[in-house]
């Protein structure tokens, strides 16, 4: 509830930033003038945890944190970019609504150092102590998948895999999906990969093309996704079908609330917890960083190139998911 009232606060400041997307401001209660400007690519439950976390920590630190919604438009995030530089902005979290735009990002925000979030640049686009990024190692979601199944499926030699992926070319796409095939095919088993086809992180898009596979005949023994709300959307084509999912394990990433539910009532096997307040926290801790001068690397999880700071996944299952609701 609280975070849908905070979404729908959001919906009703939207239009008070010219055409340039949705935002909202709030100025911090202490007296050293450090603003931040966040540019969120749009905005979801696991995203909306990120930024009212990230809102809390600038507050209680008394920085001002302004915050921006491009809604999946890259000219709007562009325009948030060159806001920051015009105004004076000490630094920048990006939620990048495309990782292709890393380069024109950071010629906008001139010497403004850039806090990225919730999708990856590649690296090259990364400087120790000006642009790094916040997140979680999205292989490792994928690794914890991949060894759900094979625990659950030890005493076969052959698995047959539904996958269903993010949006192409996401980071988290890509690194969750590599990560579920490279840990299934070191096992030494035949996996058989039956279906695979990008969804986008929706549940109703995961759901019909599930229902198309269905009409081929083909056997699946799990379907694993990129993200929790296609997992729903999966287990809703079953029910719809007369499936038993007792037999057939769908998996997701993100225990979101919904998530989280649907393990209590038996419907989906596993998910993995992205921690959105972790990564709020963290993005506030390194741009804070980033602005005095120094280095990253004695924030809790920072790789020790001081590229990146990263926020540790975990499991969940029926075993221990009453903590993350």
């Amino acid at each position: 509830m609280k975070r849908k009232l905070a979404y729908m606060l959001s919906i009703l400041l939207c239009g008070v930033f010219l055409a340039t997307g949705c935002g909202s401001q709030t100025t911090g209660a202490g007296s050293s003038n450090v603003k931040i400007l966040l540019s969120v690519n749009a905005i979801d439950d696991f995203r909306q945890t990120l930024v009212d976390t990230a809102q809390q920590e600038a507050d209680a630190r008394g920085v001002q944190l302004d915050v921006f919604d491009a809604e999946d438009n890259i000219e709007n995030q562009v325009e948030h970019i060159k806001k920051a530089a015009a105004e004076g902005y000490d630094a920048i979290l990006c939620g990048p609504v495309s990782t292709d735009t890393a380069v024109e990002l950071k010629a906008n925000a001139g010497d403004i150092p850039i806090v990225f979030f919730n999708s990856c640049p590649n690296e090259k686009q990364l400087s120790e102590g000006q642009y790094i990024y916040v997140g979680s190692d999205e292989s490792v979601a994928g690794q914890y998948q991949a060894e759900y199944v094979l625990d659950k499926f030890a005493d076969r030699d052959e698995i047959n895999v539904v996958i269903f992926k993010g949006p192409k070319g996401h980071s988290a796409t890509i690194g969750r999906t590599k990560g579920v095939k490279k840990t299934l095919e070191a096992s030494g088993k035949k996996i058989n990969y039956v279906f695979e086809d990008y969804a986008n992180w929706d549940g109703d898009t995961a759901g019909e093309m599930f229902e198309l596979f269905l009409k081929t005949g083909s056997k699946a023994d799990c379907v694993i996704c990129n993200n929790d709300g296609m997992a729903l959307g999966v287990i809703e084509a079953c029910k719809n079908a007369g499936i038993d999912l007792n037999s057939l394990p769908i998996l997701g990433v993100d225990a979101t609330a919904d998530g989280c539910t649907a393990i209590e009532n038996g419907d989906m096997a596993f998910t993995v917890y992205q921690s959105g307040s972790g990564q709020g926290k963290a993005a506030i801790d390194a741009a804070r960083k980033l602005i005095s001068g120094q280095s990253v690397q004695d924030i809790e999880g920072a790789a020790d190139d001081g590229l990146y700071v990263w926020v540790p996944f975990e499991k969940v299952d029926s075993n221990n998911v009453s903590s993350y609701k």
